[in-house]
Protein backbone atom coordinates (compact mmCIF):
# COMPACT_ATOMS: atom_id res chain seq x y z
CA UNK A 1 0.00 0.00 0.00
CA UNK A 2 1.37 3.32 -1.01
CA UNK A 3 1.67 6.35 1.20
CA UNK A 4 -1.11 8.08 -0.76
CA UNK A 5 -3.46 5.21 -0.15
CA UNK A 6 -2.66 5.26 3.57
CA UNK A 7 -3.43 8.98 3.72
CA UNK A 8 -6.76 8.58 1.99
CA UNK A 9 -7.69 5.70 4.27
CA UNK A 10 -6.83 7.78 7.40
CA UNK A 11 -8.85 10.75 6.16
CA UNK A 12 -11.85 8.56 5.57
CA UNK A 13 -11.61 7.18 9.07
CA UNK A 14 -11.50 10.62 10.59
CA UNK A 15 -14.56 11.73 8.58
CA UNK A 16 -16.45 8.68 9.72
CA UNK A 17 -15.49 9.38 13.33
CA UNK A 18 -16.60 13.05 13.02
CA UNK A 19 -19.93 11.99 11.56
CA UNK A 20 -20.45 9.53 14.39
CA UNK A 21 -19.65 12.18 17.02
CA UNK A 22 -21.92 14.74 15.34
CA UNK A 23 -24.78 12.26 15.23
CA UNK A 24 -24.32 11.50 18.92
CA UNK A 25 -24.40 15.23 19.75
CA UNK A 26 -27.62 15.73 17.79
CA UNK A 27 -29.20 12.79 19.55
CA UNK A 28 -28.23 14.21 22.96
CA UNK A 29 -29.63 17.65 22.04
CA UNK A 30 -32.91 16.16 20.90
CA UNK A 31 -33.12 14.15 24.11
CA UNK A 32 -32.64 17.31 26.26
CA UNK A 33 -35.28 19.22 24.28
CA UNK A 34 -37.67 16.33 24.62
CA UNK A 35 -37.01 16.21 28.34
CA UNK A 36 -37.60 19.94 28.72
CA UNK A 37 -40.78 19.73 26.70
CA UNK A 38 -42.00 16.86 28.81
CA UNK A 39 -41.28 18.80 32.02
CA UNK A 40 -42.98 21.90 30.67
CA UNK A 41 -45.93 19.81 29.59
CA UNK A 42 -46.56 18.95 33.23
CA UNK A 43 -46.60 22.65 34.20
CA UNK A 44 -49.73 24.65 33.45
CA UNK A 45 -48.60 28.25 33.56
CA UNK A 46 -51.30 30.50 35.08
CA UNK A 47 -53.15 33.04 32.98
CA UNK A 48 -54.62 36.39 34.00
CA UNK A 49 -58.11 36.19 35.52
CA UNK A 50 -57.80 32.48 36.27
CA UNK A 51 -58.84 31.07 39.65
CA UNK A 52 -56.61 28.33 41.00
CA UNK A 53 -56.30 26.23 44.09
CA UNK A 54 -52.93 26.91 45.70
CA UNK A 55 -51.01 25.74 48.74
CA UNK A 56 -49.57 28.28 51.19
CA UNK A 57 -45.77 27.97 51.20
CA UNK A 58 -44.94 30.70 53.71
CA UNK A 59 -46.57 33.55 55.62
CA UNK A 60 -44.92 36.80 56.70
CA UNK A 61 -46.09 40.28 57.68
CA UNK A 62 -45.52 41.62 54.16
CA UNK A 63 -46.58 38.73 51.94
CA UNK A 64 -47.99 35.23 51.59
CA UNK A 65 -46.26 32.84 49.16
CA UNK A 66 -48.56 30.35 47.45
CA UNK A 67 -47.56 27.42 45.26
CA UNK A 68 -49.86 27.32 42.24
CA UNK A 69 -48.12 24.56 40.20
CA UNK A 70 -45.73 26.75 38.18
CA UNK A 71 -41.96 27.17 38.41
CA UNK A 72 -42.39 30.39 40.41
CA UNK A 73 -44.46 30.67 43.56
CA UNK A 74 -47.29 33.15 43.49
CA UNK A 75 -47.36 36.01 45.96
CA UNK A 76 -50.16 37.83 47.81
CA UNK A 77 -48.89 41.21 48.95
CA UNK A 78 -49.63 44.91 49.25
CA UNK A 79 -53.25 45.92 48.89
CA UNK A 80 -54.38 42.37 48.17
CA UNK A 81 -52.91 41.27 51.49
CA UNK A 82 -54.52 44.16 53.38
CA UNK A 83 -57.95 43.32 51.99
CA UNK A 84 -57.98 39.95 53.72
CA UNK A 85 -60.01 40.38 56.94
CA UNK A 86 -57.78 40.19 60.01
CA UNK A 87 -59.69 37.22 61.44
CA UNK A 88 -59.28 35.20 58.21
CA UNK A 89 -55.63 36.17 57.84
CA UNK A 90 -54.82 34.95 61.34
CA UNK A 91 -56.49 31.63 60.57
CA UNK A 92 -54.32 30.93 57.50
CA UNK A 93 -51.54 28.33 57.98
CA UNK A 94 -48.61 26.97 55.95
CA UNK A 95 -49.71 23.98 53.91
CA UNK A 96 -53.33 25.13 53.76
CA UNK A 97 -55.05 24.97 50.38
CA UNK A 98 -56.77 28.22 49.37
CA UNK A 99 -58.36 29.64 46.20
CA UNK A 100 -56.39 32.42 44.49
CA UNK A 101 -57.10 34.78 41.61
CA UNK A 102 -54.29 35.43 39.10
CA UNK A 103 -53.83 39.18 38.74
CA UNK A 104 -50.55 39.06 36.80
CA UNK A 105 -48.95 35.82 35.49
CA UNK A 106 -45.48 37.35 35.81
CA UNK A 107 -44.41 40.68 37.26
CA UNK A 108 -41.03 42.41 36.80
CA UNK A 109 -39.53 40.11 39.42
CA UNK A 110 -40.84 36.98 37.73
CA UNK A 111 -43.49 36.38 40.41
CA UNK A 112 -47.09 35.40 39.82
CA UNK A 113 -49.22 38.11 41.52
CA UNK A 114 -52.25 36.60 43.29
CA UNK A 115 -55.34 37.72 45.22
CA UNK A 116 -57.21 35.72 47.84
CA UNK A 117 -60.16 38.09 48.26
CA UNK A 118 -60.84 38.34 44.52
CA UNK A 119 -60.95 34.56 44.28
CA UNK A 120 -63.41 34.38 47.15
CA UNK A 121 -65.51 37.12 45.57
CA UNK A 122 -65.59 35.50 42.13
CA UNK A 123 -66.59 32.19 43.65
CA UNK A 124 -69.23 34.01 45.72
CA UNK A 125 -70.84 35.49 42.60
CA UNK A 126 -71.06 32.02 41.11
CA UNK A 127 -72.83 30.77 44.23
CA UNK A 128 -75.35 33.64 44.52
CA UNK A 129 -76.26 33.38 40.84
CA UNK A 130 -77.16 29.73 41.36
CA UNK A 131 -79.07 30.62 44.56
CA UNK A 132 -81.12 33.20 42.66
CA UNK A 133 -81.96 30.64 39.98
CA UNK A 134 -83.11 28.13 42.60
CA UNK A 135 -84.98 30.82 44.58
CA UNK A 136 -83.22 29.57 47.69
CA UNK A 137 -83.57 31.37 51.06
CA UNK A 138 -80.73 31.45 53.56
CA UNK A 139 -79.81 32.81 56.98
CA UNK A 140 -77.22 35.57 57.04
CA UNK A 141 -75.75 37.86 59.68
CA UNK A 142 -76.44 41.60 59.63
CA UNK A 143 -72.99 43.13 59.22
CA UNK A 144 -73.82 46.82 58.77
CA UNK A 145 -76.37 49.41 57.73
CA UNK A 146 -76.90 52.73 56.03
CA UNK A 147 -79.82 55.13 55.75
CA UNK A 148 -81.50 52.97 53.12
CA UNK A 149 -81.38 49.60 54.84
CA UNK A 150 -79.26 46.69 56.09
CA UNK A 151 -76.07 45.02 54.83
CA UNK A 152 -75.70 41.24 55.05
CA UNK A 153 -72.60 39.12 54.30
CA UNK A 154 -73.13 36.18 51.95
CA UNK A 155 -70.25 34.02 50.63
CA UNK A 156 -67.78 36.87 50.93
CA UNK A 157 -70.12 39.41 49.28
CA UNK A 158 -71.97 42.33 50.83
CA UNK A 159 -75.66 42.04 50.03
CA UNK A 160 -78.03 44.97 50.57
CA UNK A 161 -81.59 44.79 51.96
CA UNK A 162 -83.56 47.99 51.16
CA UNK A 163 -85.84 49.23 53.95
CA UNK A 164 -88.86 48.38 51.77
CA UNK A 165 -87.72 44.73 51.71
CA UNK A 166 -87.31 44.44 55.49
CA UNK A 167 -90.19 42.66 57.22
CA UNK A 168 -92.92 44.76 58.81
CA UNK A 169 -92.25 43.18 62.18
CA UNK A 170 -88.57 44.20 62.10
CA UNK A 171 -89.33 47.71 60.82
CA UNK A 172 -91.80 48.25 63.64
CA UNK A 173 -88.96 47.84 66.15
CA UNK A 174 -86.99 50.84 64.89
CA UNK A 175 -87.57 54.51 65.68
CA UNK A 176 -86.68 57.69 63.83
CA UNK A 177 -85.33 58.26 60.33
CA UNK A 178 -81.58 58.37 61.01
CA UNK A 179 -79.30 55.50 59.89
CA UNK A 180 -78.56 54.72 63.55
CA UNK A 181 -82.04 53.27 63.92
CA UNK A 182 -80.69 49.98 62.51
CA UNK A 183 -77.59 49.87 64.75
CA UNK A 184 -79.01 47.55 67.40
CA UNK A 185 -79.66 44.87 64.75
CA UNK A 186 -75.98 44.31 63.87
CA UNK A 187 -75.03 40.71 64.54
CA UNK A 188 -78.61 39.44 64.36
CA UNK A 189 -79.47 36.55 62.06
CA UNK A 190 -81.86 37.38 59.25
CA UNK A 191 -83.57 35.06 56.77
CA UNK A 192 -83.42 36.48 53.22
CA UNK A 193 -83.80 35.61 49.57
CA UNK A 194 -81.80 36.95 46.60
CA UNK A 195 -83.92 39.10 44.30
CA UNK A 196 -81.23 40.71 42.09
CA UNK A 197 -77.68 39.79 41.03
CA UNK A 198 -75.57 42.05 38.77
CA UNK A 199 -71.94 40.92 38.82
CA UNK A 200 -70.76 43.63 36.41
CA UNK A 201 -72.15 46.40 38.64
CA UNK A 202 -71.32 44.47 41.82
CA UNK A 203 -74.95 44.73 42.81
CA UNK A 204 -76.53 42.14 45.12
CA UNK A 205 -80.06 42.88 46.43
CA UNK A 206 -81.69 40.76 49.13
CA UNK A 207 -85.19 40.63 50.60
CA UNK A 208 -86.45 39.52 53.99
CA UNK A 209 -90.07 39.96 52.95
CA UNK A 210 -89.63 37.63 49.95
CA UNK A 211 -88.23 34.95 52.24
CA UNK A 212 -90.99 35.38 54.81
CA UNK A 213 -94.21 36.38 53.03
CA UNK A 214 -96.24 36.93 56.21
CA UNK A 215 -99.63 38.45 55.44
CA UNK A 216 -100.83 41.60 57.16
CA UNK A 217 -103.71 39.67 58.72
CA UNK A 218 -101.53 36.91 60.18
CA UNK A 219 -99.06 39.52 61.43
CA UNK A 220 -101.85 41.47 63.10
CA UNK A 221 -103.13 38.32 64.77
CA UNK A 222 -99.68 37.60 66.14
CA UNK A 223 -99.25 41.16 67.40
CA UNK A 224 -102.68 41.22 69.05
CA UNK A 225 -101.81 38.09 71.01
CA UNK A 226 -98.91 39.94 72.61
CA UNK A 227 -100.76 43.17 73.45
CA UNK A 228 -102.26 44.03 76.81
CA UNK A 229 -104.34 47.01 77.86
CA UNK A 230 -102.29 49.68 79.54
CA UNK A 231 -99.07 49.02 77.59
CA UNK A 232 -97.29 51.98 75.99
CA UNK A 233 -95.63 51.73 72.57
CA UNK A 234 -93.93 53.96 70.03
CA UNK A 235 -95.75 53.69 66.71
CA UNK A 236 -95.96 55.44 63.36
CA UNK A 237 -99.02 57.13 61.85
CA UNK A 238 -100.02 55.22 58.70
CA UNK A 239 -103.22 57.07 57.74
CA UNK A 240 -105.77 59.59 58.99
CA UNK A 241 -109.55 59.74 58.59
CA UNK A 242 -112.39 61.94 59.82
CA UNK A 243 -112.97 59.64 62.79
CA UNK A 244 -109.35 59.19 63.90
CA UNK A 245 -105.84 58.09 62.98
CA UNK A 246 -104.31 54.65 62.41
CA UNK A 247 -100.97 54.00 64.11
CA UNK A 248 -98.77 50.99 63.35
CA UNK A 249 -97.61 49.20 66.49
CA UNK A 250 -95.20 46.26 66.08
CA UNK A 251 -96.44 45.72 62.52
CA UNK A 252 -100.20 45.99 63.16
CA UNK A 253 -102.44 49.04 62.81
CA UNK A 254 -104.49 50.28 65.74
CA UNK A 255 -107.04 53.11 65.82
CA UNK A 256 -106.69 56.29 67.81
CA UNK A 257 -110.25 57.62 67.80
CA UNK A 258 -110.75 61.35 67.37
CA UNK A 259 -111.79 61.61 71.02
CA UNK A 260 -108.52 59.93 72.12
CA UNK A 261 -106.18 62.20 70.19
CA UNK A 262 -106.15 65.17 72.56
CA UNK A 263 -107.83 66.66 75.60
CA UNK A 264 -108.45 69.77 73.54
CA UNK A 265 -111.33 69.89 71.10
CA UNK A 266 -110.20 69.09 67.53
CA UNK A 267 -112.28 68.48 64.41
CA UNK A 268 -109.82 66.40 62.36
CA UNK A 269 -106.67 64.34 63.17
CA UNK A 270 -104.67 66.32 60.61
CA UNK A 271 -104.72 69.26 63.01
CA UNK A 272 -102.15 67.53 65.22
CA UNK A 273 -100.87 64.49 63.26
CA UNK A 274 -99.40 63.68 59.85
CA UNK A 275 -98.72 60.40 58.05
CA UNK A 276 -95.29 59.03 58.91
CA UNK A 277 -95.10 60.83 62.25
CA UNK A 278 -93.75 58.86 65.20
CA UNK A 279 -95.97 58.97 68.30
CA UNK A 280 -96.31 57.28 71.68
CA UNK A 281 -99.62 55.52 72.22
CA UNK A 282 -101.30 53.62 75.04
CA UNK A 283 -103.29 50.45 74.41
CA UNK A 284 -106.78 51.05 75.80
CA UNK A 285 -108.61 48.08 74.25
CA UNK A 286 -107.80 44.80 72.49
CA UNK A 287 -110.57 42.90 70.71
CA UNK A 288 -109.01 39.57 69.73
CA UNK A 289 -112.22 38.31 68.17
CA UNK A 290 -112.73 41.29 65.85
CA UNK A 291 -108.95 41.88 65.49
CA UNK A 292 -109.20 45.48 66.66
CA UNK A 293 -106.72 47.52 68.64
CA UNK A 294 -107.83 50.68 70.43
CA UNK A 295 -105.11 53.24 71.14
CA UNK A 296 -104.94 56.58 72.90
CA UNK A 297 -102.55 59.50 72.72
CA UNK A 298 -104.30 61.76 75.21
CA UNK A 299 -104.13 59.05 77.91
CA UNK A 300 -100.39 59.74 78.09
CA UNK A 301 -100.94 63.46 78.56
CA UNK A 302 -101.94 65.28 81.71
CA UNK A 303 -105.63 66.21 81.71
CA UNK A 304 -105.70 70.03 81.65
CA UNK A 305 -109.23 69.88 83.05
CA UNK A 306 -107.93 68.64 86.39
CA UNK A 307 -105.57 71.59 86.58
CA UNK A 308 -108.35 74.03 85.76
CA UNK A 309 -110.69 72.73 88.46
CA UNK A 310 -107.99 72.45 91.14
CA UNK A 311 -109.12 75.88 92.46
CA UNK A 312 -112.73 74.74 92.89
CA UNK A 313 -114.27 72.78 95.78
CA UNK A 314 -117.74 71.61 96.68
CA UNK A 315 -119.75 74.33 98.43
CA UNK A 316 -117.75 77.21 96.96
CA UNK A 317 -119.49 80.28 95.51
CA UNK A 318 -118.27 81.22 92.04
CA UNK A 319 -119.26 83.47 89.19
CA UNK A 320 -120.43 81.96 85.92
CA UNK A 321 -121.80 83.07 82.57
CA UNK A 322 -124.71 81.18 81.02
CA UNK A 323 -123.54 79.85 77.64
CA UNK A 324 -126.36 77.59 76.45
CA UNK A 325 -129.73 76.18 77.48
CA UNK A 326 -131.06 72.64 77.11
CA UNK A 327 -134.22 70.86 78.22
CA UNK A 328 -132.45 69.45 81.28
CA UNK A 329 -130.59 72.56 82.43
CA UNK A 330 -128.21 75.39 81.63
CA UNK A 331 -124.46 75.39 81.06
CA UNK A 332 -122.32 78.09 82.65
CA UNK A 333 -118.74 79.00 81.81
CA UNK A 334 -116.57 79.45 84.89
CA UNK A 335 -113.13 80.92 85.49
CA UNK A 336 -110.48 79.06 83.49
CA UNK A 337 -112.87 78.39 80.59
CA UNK A 338 -114.48 75.44 82.36
CA UNK A 339 -118.14 74.63 81.84
CA UNK A 340 -120.46 73.40 84.54
CA UNK A 341 -124.07 72.28 84.42
CA UNK A 342 -126.93 73.80 86.39
CA UNK A 343 -129.56 71.07 86.36
CA UNK A 344 -133.12 72.31 85.84
CA UNK A 345 -133.91 71.26 89.41
CA UNK A 346 -131.13 73.55 90.68
CA UNK A 347 -132.28 76.68 88.83
CA UNK A 348 -135.20 77.72 91.00
CA UNK A 349 -137.09 76.89 94.14
CA UNK A 350 -140.25 76.84 92.06
CA UNK A 351 -141.19 74.30 89.45
CA UNK A 352 -140.16 75.28 85.94
CA UNK A 353 -140.60 73.46 82.65
CA UNK A 354 -137.59 74.93 80.84
CA UNK A 355 -134.40 76.72 81.96
CA UNK A 356 -135.39 79.79 79.89
CA UNK A 357 -138.02 80.51 82.53
CA UNK A 358 -135.22 81.27 85.01
CA UNK A 359 -132.08 82.27 83.04
CA UNK A 360 -130.99 83.29 79.58
CA UNK A 361 -127.76 83.04 77.62
CA UNK A 362 -125.25 85.73 78.59
CA UNK A 363 -126.46 86.07 82.20
CA UNK A 364 -123.60 86.49 84.69
CA UNK A 365 -124.62 84.78 87.94
CA UNK A 366 -123.29 83.78 91.31
CA UNK A 367 -123.46 79.99 91.53
CA UNK A 368 -122.56 77.34 94.06
CA UNK A 369 -120.47 74.24 93.28
CA UNK A 370 -122.41 71.22 94.48
CA UNK A 371 -120.59 68.38 92.68
CA UNK A 372 -117.17 67.69 91.11
CA UNK A 373 -116.82 64.44 89.17
CA UNK A 374 -113.20 64.14 87.98
CA UNK A 375 -113.73 60.80 86.23
CA UNK A 376 -116.60 62.12 84.12
CA UNK A 377 -115.08 65.62 83.93
CA UNK A 378 -118.28 67.23 85.21
CA UNK A 379 -119.04 70.09 87.55
CA UNK A 380 -122.50 70.37 89.04
CA UNK A 381 -123.71 73.89 89.86
CA UNK A 382 -126.72 75.31 91.66
CA UNK A 383 -128.46 78.66 91.52
CA UNK A 384 -131.10 77.94 94.11
CA UNK A 385 -128.54 76.90 96.75
CA UNK A 386 -126.60 80.15 96.57
CA UNK A 387 -128.41 81.45 99.68
CA UNK A 388 -128.85 78.06 101.32
CA UNK A 389 -128.49 78.04 105.10
CA UNK A 390 -126.65 74.73 104.88
CA UNK A 391 -123.63 76.61 103.52
CA UNK A 392 -123.88 79.69 105.80
CA UNK A 393 -120.86 78.82 107.94
CA UNK A 394 -118.78 78.00 104.86
CA UNK A 395 -119.72 81.29 103.27
CA UNK A 396 -118.81 83.27 106.41
CA UNK A 397 -115.49 81.49 106.68
CA UNK A 398 -114.72 82.19 103.00
CA UNK A 399 -115.65 85.85 103.50
CA UNK A 400 -113.42 86.14 106.56
CA UNK A 401 -110.51 84.62 104.61
CA UNK A 402 -111.10 87.11 101.81
CA UNK A 403 -111.10 90.02 104.29
CA UNK A 404 -108.11 88.67 106.19
CA UNK A 405 -110.04 88.21 109.41
CA UNK A 406 -110.37 84.44 109.40
CA UNK A 407 -109.02 84.22 112.97
CA UNK A 408 -111.91 86.32 114.26
CA UNK A 409 -114.59 83.98 112.96
CA UNK A 410 -115.16 80.63 114.59
CA UNK A 411 -118.05 78.68 113.10
CA UNK A 412 -120.25 77.00 115.65
CA UNK A 413 -120.24 73.81 113.62
CA UNK A 414 -118.74 72.79 110.32
CA UNK A 415 -121.49 72.25 107.77
CA UNK A 416 -122.01 68.69 106.73
CA UNK A 417 -121.53 68.73 102.98
CA UNK A 418 -122.33 65.83 100.75
CA UNK A 419 -119.98 65.44 97.78
CA UNK A 420 -122.90 64.98 95.42
CA UNK A 421 -126.16 66.20 96.99
CA UNK A 422 -129.35 65.17 95.31
CA UNK A 423 -131.31 67.96 93.61
CA UNK A 424 -134.11 68.60 96.10
CA UNK A 425 -135.73 71.48 97.95
CA UNK A 426 -133.76 72.97 100.84
CA UNK A 427 -135.25 72.34 104.30
CA UNK A 428 -136.98 75.47 105.63
CA UNK A 429 -138.45 76.46 108.96
CA UNK A 430 -141.88 76.76 107.39
CA UNK A 431 -143.59 73.82 105.75
CA UNK A 432 -142.63 73.54 102.11
CA UNK A 433 -144.75 72.20 99.31
CA UNK A 434 -144.20 68.57 98.50
CA UNK A 435 -141.24 68.17 96.11
CA UNK A 436 -142.57 67.81 92.63
CA UNK A 437 -141.62 64.87 90.51
CA UNK A 438 -139.15 65.78 87.83
CA UNK A 439 -140.02 64.88 84.27
CA UNK A 440 -137.83 62.35 82.51
CA UNK A 441 -134.61 64.09 81.64
CA UNK A 442 -132.42 63.61 78.67
CA UNK A 443 -129.05 62.09 79.44
CA UNK A 444 -126.61 64.76 80.45
CA UNK A 445 -123.83 65.13 77.89
CA UNK A 446 -120.23 64.90 78.91
CA UNK A 447 -119.00 68.37 79.75
CA UNK A 448 -115.90 69.88 78.27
Amino acid sequence: MTDEQDALQGQGGREEQFQNENHETNENHETMESLMRSEDAGLEFPSQGEIRQGVIASISQSQILVSVGSKSEGVIMGRELEQIPASEREALTVGQEIPVYVINPEDQNGNVVLSYTRAREAMGWDVVEKMQESNEAFDGAIDGYNKGGLIVLIHGLRGFIPASQISMARRSLVQGDTPDRWAKMIGETINVRIIEVDRARRRLILSERAANPESRQSLKERVIEGLEEGQVYTGRVTSVADFGAFVNVNGADGLVHLSELSWERITHPSEILEVGQEVKVKVISVDKEKKRIGLSIRALQGDPWNEKIAKFKVGQLIEGTITRLTKFGAFARLEGDVEGLIHISELSENRINHPKESVKEGDVLTLRVIRIDEDQRRIGLSLRKVDSGAYADMDMKALAAELGTEGEYEPEQEPELEPAPEPQAEPQAEPQPEPQQEPEQEQEPKEE
